[in-house]
């Protein structure tokens, strides 16, 4: 049996139709971790969608409650797989909760929980968030199986259910089963391809923290034009406040908050690298850092973003001062931030400022730390060359996406060097209405990850080369 025997086997389990009825099963899980409503969903995906799959591919399967006594977190899978000890171990990772479904913002046709076929997509709450990625790559290790009997190596699985708010419990539980999930490399797959025809590897991402800004000085509203120009407007702060924080194009004001990692060898990294999609939006060349590329911009540079703000009654405006501003931010930054500062450095530059009356409120939520792995890494190089021999395409190499995730939890909490090889693409609508997946994109992923696959069980990285 040889590679393209694993190939065309990976390719069989997509043309045969078996990965789009897969699919539907799992997008049919209302598994919204937030809602609590939908509480015992989550359990029920691992127990029923993931635990036989991968019990009768050999893994010993546990799951376990999620230890995270900040924030109710949903349950997480542990899977281990060892045909011999001295043989490479690869963790991968998947998520199966999926945001709010967003009924009734889906287009005509279109529902959340229902897959549905049209042309090249296929729609559904999760298919690219993360149903379908953790499935490619599962169905991939099968499909090496069945052609060679053997994967050649060792396979770990976490997969999870409440990345969607913040991953809670996740690093607990790396740490509490450091040893279990002890593995060589990382290779797991989330987010979107650079491009839809090309394949995309990153090896970490940006971090990202969010909170509240609050300016609450009274109770009640008063009357604008009997106390117009004597009570101070909340509004009126708060937006002043946040102005201070960028300038007019959203160049960071704070200097703790602006990076000094983006050093040549990331820029080289970086230089080649498309952004943004051939449809709406644009990238807005006048907006961020001024004397970086779009791409640096967004992959080697913090950004600040307002997510909401609101004062009085937006829906229904009254000739009122309110009492009360309220914005929620958010910092995305990469490695080299110091995130334990963040919020003093904003605290400090808010008093400089006058601002003393801006009350900084962290989330009671988890926050995704910043990672990178260097391009050169001999993991990095072994995917690359493996990407390309499938596809005859060299694929896109990001040193880091713009996006977050928990990828700290298995790059500092267990150390290990992380590729993510993601199965989506940028046009995806992933967190909005009419999310999908493109067919032609998951049939070269199949092939893609059972190359791969195929490869670490002939020859993998030399361990004593390839440690972080």
């Amino acid at each position: 049996m040889t590679r393209n025997d694993a190939l065309n086997q990976a390719t069989e389990y997509f043309e045969t139709g078996r990965l789009q009825s897969d699919l539907a099963a799992l997008v049919a899980y209302r598994s919204e971790s937030q809602n609590p409503d939908q509480a015992l969903v989550l359990d029920q995906y691992l127990q029923e969608a993931i635990q036989p799959r991968l019990e009768a591919m050999g893994f010993t399967c546990t799951i376990h409650q999620n230890p995270s006594s900040k924030i109710a977190g949903g349950p997480l899978l542990l899977g281990v797989r060892i045909e011999d000890p001295s043989l490479p171990t690869v963790l991968t990772y998947g998520h199966g909760d999926v945001i709010w479904g967003q009924e009734g913002e889906w287009r005509d046709g279109l529902t959340p929980f229902e897959l549905t076929e049209e042309d090249d997509r296929l729609y559904g709450r999760g298919t690219a968030d993360n149903k379908v990625q953790h499935l490619v790559n599962v169905a991939a290790l099968e499909s090496v199986l069945a052609v060679r009997g053997k994967l050649g190596f060792n396979v770990k699985i976490v997969l999870e259910m409440s990345e969607e708010i913040g991953s809670p419990g996740l690093a607990e539980m790396m740490d509490k089963h450091r040893d279990t999930m002890a593995a060589d490399v990382l290779i797991a797959s989330d987010g979107p391809r650079l491009s839809a025809e090309r394949p995309t590897m990153f090896m970490g991402a940006r971090g990202g923290i969010s909170f509240d800004l609050v300016v609450d000085l009274r109770k009640g509203a008063h009357h604008s034009g009997n106390w117009g120009g004597l009570l101070a407007d909340p509004a009126i702060i708060l937006a002043q406040a946040l102005a201070s924080i960028t300038d007019a194009r959203g160049q960071l004001q704070i200097p703790e908050w602006r990076p000094t990692s983006l050093t040549p060898k990331i820029r080289e990294a970086l230089r080649d690298l498309p952004v943004g999609t051939d449809k709406e939006p644009t990238v807005d060349t006048d907006w961020g850092e001024a004397g970086l590329t779009p791409a640096e911009r967004a992959y080697g540079w913090n950004s600040f973003t307002i997510l909401a703000m609101k004062a009085g009654l937006p829906e229904a405006p009254v000739n009122a001062i309110a009492p009360v501003a309220w914005a929620r931010c958010q910092l995305r930054y990469v490695v080299g931030t110091d995130i334990e500062q963040t919020l003093p450095a904003l605290r400090r530059h808010l008093d400089a400022k006058g601002f003393d009356k801006v009350q900084i409120r962290p989330l009671d939520k988890a926050v995704f730390g910043a990672t990178r792995l260097d391009p050169d890494h001999p993991w990095v190089t072994y995917v690359q060359a493996s990407l390309k021999e499938t596809t005859g395409k060299d694929p896109h190499v990001l040193p880091n996406l713009a996006g977050s995730l928990p990828n700290d939890c298995f790059a500092d909490v267990l150390g290990l060097p992380t590729i993510w090889i993601p199965h989506s693409y940028l046009g995806c609508n992933q967190h909005a209405p009419d999310e999908h997946v493109l067919k032609s994109v998951c049939r070269e992923a199949m092939q893609v990850m059972a190359g791969l696959f195929w490869d670490i069980g002939t020859r993998a990285p030399d361990r004593a080369t390839s440690q972080r």
